[in-house]
């Protein structure tokens, strides 16, 4: 554990007798237990933030503050105006929670930020690796005195997070001049609704379908609160730009049956818009645009009114909003609200335009890998110019809205780091010597992306052959289960990693996530986890096994896949996994004699068809008779329309050739 405050330490050593020697020291992490401590590059002084918000604390008398990572609607992609442990510990990391006391400081986050944290934190902070409730609340109990209090801000705290006893909240982003450079007048929404030439469902028609769910739920709510940006997004049929690489914007609404009121940025609402939401009437499909700020008074003022019940996801409701309506029996509770699980099944044209999305996108990933192919050898690239070159071929497709998350990546031992994205300080030269691991994805106006591949330009070693192969008979095995409707991908989750296993291999990370028609690139309730819905028809997710070697390699293998009928001998109400992302993988990183005689005869992946084509979605493609081999890819061809990309070709999928 890195040591704290290294000034009195060595005074102390001093005073002591103690003879210690200065070393040198030198890596990309930190280690805080050299004399003086070293810090690479990219770590970031904290001295300074810590110091405003102890003293905000004693003010307050507050023995200890929390510092959730995230915003007042719980999400994942946070706006740097909400960057809160980013700016209180340097750790730019998706999921970490930052504690203070006056004595210490400590973040906690999984393993695929580990690394990570040790780049980025200077040697004032604590890395904790146990990253449930309790090991938090335990280590409360240890620092905060008898009696002490425990500060957070409410609205920043699920309600399975909200377990503290509560003081004046602080906000850390407001202590000091330099706290954050974001401010409000600095974020915009361009909240217009999306011109619907993709989505058949109109806002009014959503909105009903939601009220005669409520009419048919036996606990009788007169009242669902939206507090997640997607949900009033997808109601809607409207997008902003207050996230990065998320096209949502700062909102609350309060459903009933017979009105509708929507809490955004006044200020930012166009004309077009207020006409688009019936602002100007009062009736069951007029929508009544209040200020942000007065969600909390509003949900007040009906929850005072007699004979109400109030309906929230208990997931993405925060405890400020959640606190306030009482008593219990005007409260009703599930995990997600009924718009996250009706936005979760697409219907049939938000299916085929989703496909849609994938196909251009595999233009642009298969542009990426053709262009390193040649261009690595010359060693003239690097982790960011091949992570520009990905976003610039994704901006080329029709309907782009940019990436959908930022690009990951990296080569070598960076890719070891699973969440690893390129800066000026770690970038690394692309070489012939070294896996590299391109994460990445693309906003369209029809779909969300999100693809995964490892590749390697030289000669991989058998270690990196086996593991590559292992991950991908996890994502082959997964991907052609047969289950039966309403299995939940937590009781499947294992067969991606049953290969790993067998060898005592494994990854830190999920398994899959859901992706929609142009939202986060993490939808939830969808995927692998243990708070995932069941799989129904309709619904889309990645499958993306891995393992990273420290220091040395890392390997993941992202598809995403829409969950599909299928008929079988006896049973009729099964399901499975259709893949519809269209990247090829390393063909020199297969370890064929690894695979089963199953998984070769049934793998959708696998096809000895060196010479036929693969031609659907002739919307877009005309069959041409040929197949091209670039490099140690294998590739299908076929012309891509130029409507689209006038001077492209799709290099479409053939991975393994069997002799």
């Amino acid at each position: 554990m890195p040591s704290y405050g290294w000034l009195l330490a060595l005074t102390l050593a001093a005073l002591a007798g103690n003879n210690a020697v200065a070393v040198t020291y030198e890596g990309t992490e930190r280690n805080c237990s050299v004399i003086p401590p070293y810090l690479p590059s990219t770590a970031v002084s904290t001295t300074l933030q810590l110091q405003e918000l102890r003293y905000q604390m004693r003010l307050m008398s507050i023995s200890a503050y929390i510092i959730p990572g995230t915003d007042a609607h719980l999400s994942e992609y946070l706006a740097p105006r909400d960057a809160r442990v980013a700016f209180m510990t340097g750790f730019t990391g998706s999921a970490g929670t930052a504690v203070v006391t006056q004595s210490k400081a400590a973040l906690w986050t999984d393993s695929r930020y580990w690394v990570q944290a040790e780049r980025q934190m200077d040697c004032n902070w604590e890395l904790e690796k146990d990253v449930s409730v309790s090991s938090l609340a335990e280590w409360l109990i240890s620092e905060v005195p008898s009696g002490g209090e425990i500060g957070f801000d409410p609205f920043l705290f699920s309600l399975s997070e909200s377990q503290f006893s509560l003081d004046l909240p602080i906000d850390p982003s407001s202590i000091g001049e330099d706290a954050q450079s974001s401010g409000e007048n600095e974020v915009f929404v361009d909240a217009n609704k999306i011109m619907c030439l993709f989505a058949e469902r109109s806002w009014q028609t959503k909105v009903e379908h939601i009220r005669n769910q409520m009419r048919d739920n036996p606990y009788e709510p007169t009242a669902l609160l939206l507090s997640a940006l997607d949900e009033t997004a997808w109601l809607f049929n409207m997008r902003g730009n207050d996230i990065p690489y998320n096209p949502f914007f700062y909102s609350y609404t309060l459903l009933t049956m017979d009105e509708i009121w929507v809490f955004l940025h006044m200020n930012r609402l166009t004309d077009e818009l207020k006409a688009y939401l019936n602002s100007s009437c009062t009736g069951p499909l007029c929508v009544q645009l209040k200020n942000y700020e007065d969600v909390l008074g509003h949900l007040k003022t009906y929850v005072a009114q007699p004979g109400v019940k109030v309906w929230i996801g208990t997931e993405y409701t925060n405890y400020a909003l959640y606190e306030i309506i009482t008593p219990q029996d005007k409260l009703m509770t599930s995990s997600y609200s009924p718009v996250l699980t009706t936005k979760a099944v697409k219907d049939d044209k938000e299916q085929q335009i989703l496909r849609d999305a994938h196909v251009r996108d595999a233009v642009a990933v298969i542009q990426l890998l053709m262009w390193l192919e040649q261009a690595v050898p010359k060693g003239t690239e690097t982790e960011l110019s091949a992570a520009e070159y990905v976003n610039k071929c994704r901006s080329q497709q029709k309907d782009s809205r940019g990436p959908s998350f930022e690009t990951i990546s990296a080569s070598g031992p960076n890719a070891a780091l699973a969440h690893y994205s390129p800066t000026e300080e770690t970038n690394r030269k692309l070489t012939v010597d070294e896996m590299y691991l391109v994460d990445s994805g693309g906003q369209y106006l029809d779909g969300t992306t999100d693809i995964t591949r490892t590749v390697h330009w030289g000669t991989p070693t058998a270690m990196q052959k086996e593991a590559f192969t292992r991950v991908l008979m996890g994502n082959i095995e997964l991907s052609r289960t047969i289950f039966p409707s309403g299995t939940r991908g937590v009781n499947m989750e294992m067969l991606g990693r049953r290969a790993l296993w067998q060898v005592g291999l494994n990854y830190g990370h999920g398994t899959g996530h859901g992706v929609g028609n142009y939202f986060g690139v993490h939808e939830w309730p969808v995927g692998f986890q243990s708070n995932n819905v069941p799989f129904r028809p309709g619904m889309f997710t990645s499958i993306e096994p891995g393992y990273y070697k420290d220091n040395d390699f890392g390997i993941r293998i992202e598809d995403i896949v829409v969950i599909v009928p299928v008929n079988t001998k006896y049973g009729h109400n099964y399901l499975t996994f259709e893949t519809v992302s269209l990247v090829p993988y390393d063909r020199k990183l297969i370890d064929t004699s690894l695979l089963s005689s199953e998984q070769v005869r049934n793998s959708i992946w696998m096809h000895n068809c060196e010479n036929l084509l693969y031609c659907e979605h002739g919307e877009y493609y005309q069959c041409a008779r040929c197949t091209k081999t670039f490099g140690h890819f294998f590739f299908k061809v076929r012309n891509y329309d130029t409507t689209f990309i006038n001077h492209l070709i799709l290099l479409f999928l053939i991975i393994i050739k069997f002799d």
